[in-house]
């Protein structure tokens, strides 16, 4: 073989390991559907409205909901607070969201209680809360 068809053969080597390297890091960063994004992903830029669209117990198991006209809905302001409706009774605070820890705090107002949840996917339209016991709410975008 020449020179010539070596270093051909070797840049095509090359190349296609490059394309399969960045075709796996593709793979893994757009791969999996749990993925948690930023803080006014909850919010928007004024306010957004979520409502429970699904609802797991601990041993991931589907539990049934409560009509969705009484269920109301949880409505997040970009200023930082919460409103939220849930069978005739409205609720507000403070929340807020440590991204790198994946926590979402509601502190409620004129309560001295807060809650807690481990968001385990936030996009636009999606976001799955997690409470201690393992039961799970899965909300989606109003």
């Amino acid at each position: 073989m020449n020179g010539m068809m070596k270093n051909k053969i070797n840049y095509k080597h090359k190349l296609n390991t490059l394309l399969a390297m960045l075709f796996a890091v593709v793979l893994v960063s757009c791969g999996g559907s749990d993925e948690v994004g930023s803080e006014n992903m909850i919010s928007g830029t004024n306010s957004k409205t979520w409502v429970a669209d699904e609802e797991m117990n601990s041993a991931g198991q589907e539990v049934d909901q409560v009509d969705s006209d009484e269920q109301g809905g949880m409505q997040f302001y970009a200023d930082g607070r919460f409103a939220m409706g849930e069978s005739g009774m409205l609720r507000t605070g403070t929340w807020s969201f440590d991204q790198a820890a994946n926590r979402l705090t509601l502190q409620f107002e004129d309560e001295d209680v807060s809650q807690n949840f481990e968001v385990t996917k936030l996009t636009e339209d999606e976001m799955n809360l997690r409470v201690p016991d393992g039961s799970e709410m899965k909300l989606k975008a109003k």
